[in-house]
């Protein structure tokens, strides 16, 4: 049930056109699956998400920082709490006053949004993000990579807010402790709101022939044409996902509406109506089989909801 003195208090933040009850979170994942959450909150600014946060810490509510929803699997059941999704504001991109090379991206600006942005004004560096589903501030928060590029690598500042307290600060790449899929956004004490880049002067015509090269090879080896949320499973040491699965035997292993892609084993696809359980039974499935063939034990990339393996 939801705590209605959080319903009240958060009404008094954010207009009613951006509060949804029982908002069904099928319509805000890319894998087209998730249950009602209790309460759907979009907040367009910082004073919005540190009033927001206020109520929720001080009514001890259950809550999570959602970006686009590429990277979850959200419970058939639903979230008994508050999803808080970031708009307005968040959504906008500009270029340094000093320095055109800088760039600062809100946390909700999606990808491909941003990859077009720096290819308009001839800025590379993003072109290996630049076919990655999500919003930049999920990618952040999980250090995404392909192609040989992470964000890592262009990130110059990330400007973060303390759950806790709503306090709002700018702290270095460096302190982001980034690693292969992660940052420190992941101990769930911060909101990331923008990030910094630091990118590089180049023809705008040779950075879209790389992002055109790069769409090219994504499209022709990913099963873009499926609802899903990317990798499922993170690189193990020493190997790789997608290979460890595949000399497993388990392209096409379907259970219910939920498969191993043929075009591609790491990702798990939402191939005809699949349910959060069908999911996490061919993941369950995928773990047990690589585990007794490899005895490497896989580890999800996709952020569960509600629900675990």
């Amino acid at each position: 049930m939801l705590n209605e003195k959080v319903l009240k208090k958060i009404s008094g933040i954010i207009p009613s056109d951006r509060l949804m009850r029982d908002e069904p979170m099928s319509r805000h994942t890319s894998f087209r699956i998730g249950g009602p959450a209790a309460l759907f909150v979009q907040v367009n600014n910082e004073e919005e998400l540190a009033g927001v946060l206020a109520a929720l810490n001080k009514e001890q509510a259950e809550f999570i920082i959602a970006g686009n929803g590429s990277n979850l699997l959200v419970s058939d059941e639903g979230y008994p709490g508050v999803i808080v999704k970031l708009g307005g504001d968040f959504e906008e991109i500009a270029v340094d006053a000093e320095n055109e090379c800088i760039v600062t991206a809100g946390a909700a600006k999606i990808l491909s949004s941003v990859s077009a942005f720096l290819t308009e004004r001839g800025l590379s560096g993003f072109e290996f993000a630049s076919g990655i589903p999500g919003s930049i501030g999920g990618a952040v928060f999980m250090n995404a990579g392909a192609y040989g590029g992470e964000i890592k690598d262009i990130a110059k500042s990330v400007r973060l807010m303390d759950i806790s307290c709503g306090a709002a600060y700018d702290v270095s790449a460096k302190d982001m402790k980034f690693g292969y899929r992660m940052s420190r956004a992941q101990t769930g004490d911060v909101v990331i709101l923008s990030v910094t880049l630091e990118l590089k002067e180049d023809d705008p015509a040779a950075i879209a022939e790389r992002v055109a090269e790069l769409a090219a090879k994504r499209n022709a080896k990913q099963p873009v044409n499926y609802p899903s949320a990317g990798s499922t499973f993170k690189r193990p040491v020493g190997g790789y996902a997608a290979a460890l699965i595949e000399e497993a035997g388990l392209k096409g292993y379907r259970a219910g509406g939920a498969c191993v892609s043929e075009k591609h084993a790491g990702f798990v696809i939402n191939y005809e109506g699949a349910s959060c359980e069908d999911v996490l039974n061919v993941m369950r499935h995928v773990r047990e089989m690589v585990y007794e063939k490899s005895g490497i034990m896989l580890e999800p990339e996709v952020r569960l909801i509600n629900c675990s393996l």
